[in-house]
């Protein structure tokens, strides 16, 4: 068994019928549904950033540009598990996430992601916003870990 990660963020979320393959399992690429829908929580909740306000009026994006992933155990339907992220590093135009799925103290999967902010104009990087890298800072401040200390 694998030791899970407690993140400074998470949600817990039921796995669902629709989450599964046929064998009841989760469909691997529903877990990166499920971490997308994560990051927009925590960029809403926990970063009091609308996500829907980057995209749509001021036309920034933050597309995955690196994603690395692995599988440790099932999660089956029915189940309640939780999810969830801790900054890595925050960059000029990019933030490495750890992300994660737990049941308990189980890990059932983890991931390593890097979101680049984008000008949804042009699709080239930009420097993160400024209210966003401040947003940034503070969580990390308030949330500390081993990885956390690099300030670019």
């Amino acid at each position: 068994m694998t030791a899970a990660t407690r993140h400074p963020f998470e949600r817990e979320l039921m796995i669902r019928f629709s989450h599964c393959d046929p064998a009841g399992i989760v469909f691997f690429p529903q877990y990166l549904v499920m971490l997308n829908n994560l990051v927009e929580d925590w960029f809403t909740e926990g970063l009091g950033i609308a996500y829907a306000g980057l995209l749509g009026p001021r036309r920034i994006g933050l597309p995955t540009v690196s994603l690395s992933c692995e599988f440790t155990a099932p999660s089956r339907m029915g189940e309640t598990v939780a999810l969830g992220l801790t900054i890595e590093r925050i960059g000029g135009a990019s933030i490495t996430l750890q992300l994660g799925c737990r049941l308990g103290d189980q890990a059932r999967m983890s991931a390593r992601q890097v979101l680049v902010a984008t000008s949804l104009e042009t699709h080239r990087a930009i420097p993160l916003p400024d209210d966003v890298r401040t947003a940034l800072e503070h969580f990390r401040r308030m949330h500390p870990t081993e990885n956390s200390g690099d300030p670019r």
